[in-house]
């Protein structure tokens, strides 16, 4: 129920839905009234379509990674969080605008920082269908000339925590020994570290795909930008989905 309701009510997270809530208000309404909506309406564009705000908070918000080791420290695997595929035309498959996190995950194996890889991800979309994420990427690791025995595959998961619990199963039974190194995007990262850590797991994180550059700050960024309200969009979603997890057993 839990899981239904969190993809149905995901529409109330969308700034554009507030903004245009006022707008249609505003029409139905008379002089004065009908002005102050339409002007609360045009702030919320404004406020949450403003590169400027929204790099500030991405600065709050998004977790660093520690600095890589130089030494010859090695992690027994490397976790990557799934939701950077979905259905598509290759071998029913397709990478999105987070396969940073994949490329991240297989340079971490390929240089030798992680002995494993595991990738987690079944189907998250309300009507799933047939397509799971972690055995599609699988084969795409093989087609790079990883080997088999170097893959874990957890395919059934539907969101994070079901992602923590499902792979430290399987962590568990391969015998592999904390700390892992978790990838996901930077604005994934805060919540998902909570929540492996909830379920017991020693993870380092290792944050890939920012959204924004939030080190940099200039005049353009008091002008506002489409993008950058539909990326708010995720980030709502972030700080609510860690509220909740962190509330919950």
């Amino acid at each position: 129920m839990y899981f239904i309701l969190s993809k149905v009510l995901l529409f109330l997270l969308v700034p554009f839905y507030w903004a245009l809530a006022l707008l249609i208000i505003a029409v139905f309404k008379r002089n004065q009234v009908r002005r102050r909506y339409l002007i609360a309406g045009l702030i919320v564009l404004y406020i949450f379509s403003t590169p400027l705000l929204f790099k500030g908070f991405t600065l709050i918000w998004d977790v660093k990674s520690p600095p890589e080791k130089t030494d010859s420290v090695k992690y027994s695997c490397v976790i990557v969080l799934g939701g950077f595929a979905g259905v598509g035309t290759v071998d029913g498959g397709q990478f999105n605008r987070a396969s940073d996190r994949f490329i991240t995950g297989t340079r971490i194996l390929t240089t030798g920082k992680a002995s494993r890889i595991l990738i987690t991800g079944g189907n998250g979309n309300l009507v799933p269908g047939t397509f799971r994420e972690g055995p599609w990427v699988k084969e795409q690791l093989e087609k790079l000339g990883i080997a088999d025995s170097l893959i874990l595959v957890e395919g059934n998961s539907r969101n994070t925590l079901e992602n923590a619990r499902f792979s430290k199963k399987i962590l568990l039974a391969n015998n592999l020994k904390p700390p892992y190194l978790l990838v996901t995007s930077a604005f994934h990262m805060r919540r998902s570290v909570m929540i492996f850590k909830k379920q017991g797991m020693d993870v380092i994180p290792q944050s890939c795909n920012y959204l924004t550059d939030n080190r940099r700050f200039g005049l353009i960024d008091v002008v506002p930008q489409a993008d950058v309200l539909s990326s708010w969009e995720i980030y709502l979603k972030e700080v609510v989905g860690y509220v909740v997890n962190y509330f919950s057993k």
